[in-house]
């Protein structure tokens, strides 16, 4: 069609010239009465020759134009990129070609507008708008509708021990297990951080348990790859609630799945939950526990957990200071030191846990290393260098124990970066570990070991300025240096003991005049009588290598 237009185009000046002459010639021979006639003949016909070639390149224009329009109302309603192809007279392929360049941009704003960079699929606008409309369906047709709320189990410390990237690994995967095992019909998206939603239109609540639990066997099944080619496994745990027609509301379906995903979590995570009403009539009522039962159902579970920790360091009791025995003045020093910076209760507790514990992988080190006095082999410092990660292997087997890991593991990073087992820096450390990193180094600073005498305690603080910013957290460090300005508790479990309840109880204020005096009553160490060097020494003495 194209072709057969453009040719007659270049045939309209010849057409003309045929004409003018045919009229001409036809002219002399006519007879002069006819001359005027066959003139207005003439005129007549360019003019229906020129309106019929002005309606062919309307027509052809209009066809064109109608194209372009057509594609660019399927791009919207469409999520692939629909191309035009780029032929015809050069502005028509200047067209095309710009309207598949807008085409390409528009589909990809779009795609970030409404779609999680990290994972691909759709974000919490998007996942409430589709939300609004299945609820709208659902009602108009008296239909069912079910929502489910995903929620990691234990994220944090996946960040904390393998670091960001590695979650963000997590998250994709899991993202894409799931979303590769859904219904065509069913729209699953990230709700924030680590929680994501399902919505499962046509699909009752009970049947809506049983997808979640083929998809939380999925995820509990498969193992996940982070960096350095390691694999971990993880769990989720899900809420799900729904209802049927013009019940359902938006603000209540996300309510309540969100609260069946966090009774989920409360009863010991990897599980599925169903939102059920309270029901009055009930023999049993599900009434919120009474302040009475939580403080007994409290203190067994911290029974239970002090049990577990005071099982564990009698293990490493018998060992001396720098194979892994647990240490009461690290432990008093850590408290101490979260208490004089306002720490919640949890944190403070986790800390006192992670201090008494921090160099339990020690006792898988072999003694010939430990008690070297000379300088180390590489091998040897290899194996140094591995008991952060043993202690997380240790206490990753006590499900009490779990939430000290990170403050284990990261115990030796150091504040610029340049410290083991990840090379975290700043506050890329948890505040804990920054906190234990400055009690141990003091500790291991007065008192003696095989490759270096004891500092006294007025040296041992001036090595922690001396190092504050580069191996040790400033902030920790200036606090440290404030509390026990004078001296430090001498090793013994009493002072734990004291901050320990102190950290328990309602009132988290810093510690005042009074007990800065107690603190500061103990004994000051000895002063050293030389100190040694040892291979690969560092600024401020680690007591774990």
């Amino acid at each position: 069609m194209l072709s057969f237009v453009r040719a007659l185009g270049f045939l309209a000046p010849l057409a003309i010239a045929v004409a003018i002459t045919v009229a001409l010639a036809a002219t002399g021979q006519a007879e002069p009465e006819q001359r005027g006639l066959l003139v207005i003949v003439l005129i007549i016909a360019a003019i229906a020759g020129m309106m019929t070639m002005a309606l062919l390149g309307w027509s052809y224009v209009g066809w064109r134009l109608s194209r372009i329009a057509s594609a660019l109302e399927r791009t919207l309603e469409t999520d692939e990129p629909i191309q035009l192809r780029e032929g015809g007279i050069p502005a028509e392929r200047r067209l095309a070609r710009a309207f598949n360049t807008a085409a390409g941009a528009f589909l990809q704003t779009e795609a970030r507008a409404t779609h999680d960079r990290l994972t691909g699929i759709p974000n919490r606008e998007t996942l409430l708008a589709i939300l609004a409309s299945e609820i709208e369906r659902s009602a108009r047709h008296e239909k069912p509708l079910s929502v489910a709320f995903i929620d990691i189990d234990r994220f944090k410390p996946i960040n904390d021990t393998y670091g960001h990237n590695s979650g963000d690994a997590v998250l994709r995967q899991i993202a894409g297990l799931v979303a590769d095992s859904i219904r065509a019909s069913d729209t699953f998206g990230r709700y924030g951080g680590e929680e994501f939603m399902l919505i499962l239109p046509e699909t009752t609540p009970e049947d809506a348990v049983g997808l979640a639990e083929e998809l939380r066997s999925l995820v509990m099944q498969h193992p996940l790859r982070i960096a350095g080619d390691q694999a971990v496994k993880a769990t989720i745990s899900i809420g799900i609630a729904g209802g049927r027609g013009a019940q359902l509301q938006l603000d209540m379906i996300v309510d309540r799945a969100d609260a069946a995903m966090y009774a989920a979590k409360s009863l010991g995570r990897n599980r599925t939950y169903l939102f059920r009403e309270l029901d009055e009539g009930a023999p049993v009522p599900r009434a919120p526990i009474s302040a009475e039962r939580r403080a007994q159902a409290t203190a067994i579970g911290q029974w239970a957990s002090d049990t577990a920790t005071q099982a564990l360091a009698s293990v490493l009791a018998p060992q001396p200071h720098h194979r892994g025995r647990p240490s009461d003045m690290i432990a008093s020093l850590a408290t101490g030191l979260a208490l004089e910076m306002g720490l919640p209760r949890e944190e403070i507790e986790r800390i006192r846990i992670a201090s008494l514990l921090h160099d339990l992988g020690k006792i898988a080190i072999p003694d010939e290393i430990l008690d070297k006095p000379s300088t180390l082999t590489d091998p040897e410092w290899q194996a140094i260098g591995e008991h952060p990660r043993i202690g997380q292997v240790i206490l990753e087997q006590a499900s009490s124990l779990r939430e000290a890991i990170p403050v284990v593991l990261h115990h030796h990073e150091r504040f610029n970066g340049g410290g083991y087992p990840h090379g975290l820096k700043g506050s890329e450390i948890p505040l804990g570990a920054r906190i234990v990193s400055v009690a141990d180094a003091y500790h291991a600073m007065v008192h003696d070991r095989p490759y270096s005498a004891a500092l006294t305690h007025e040296q041992a603080l001036e090595e922690l300025s001396l190092n504050a910013g580069t191996q040790f957290d400033p902030e920790v460090v200036e606090v440290f240096c404030t509390v026990y300005a004078d001296a430090v508790p001498p090793d013994g479990l009493e002072e734990v003991y004291k901050l320990h309840e102190r950290a328990r109880g309602e009132d988290l204020a810093h510690v005042d005049a009074a007990d800065k005096t107690h603190l500061h009553g103990g004994p000051t160490p000895r002063k050293a009588s030389g100190s040694p060097k040892r291979g690969r020494a560092v600024p401020a003495r680690e007591a774990s290598g």
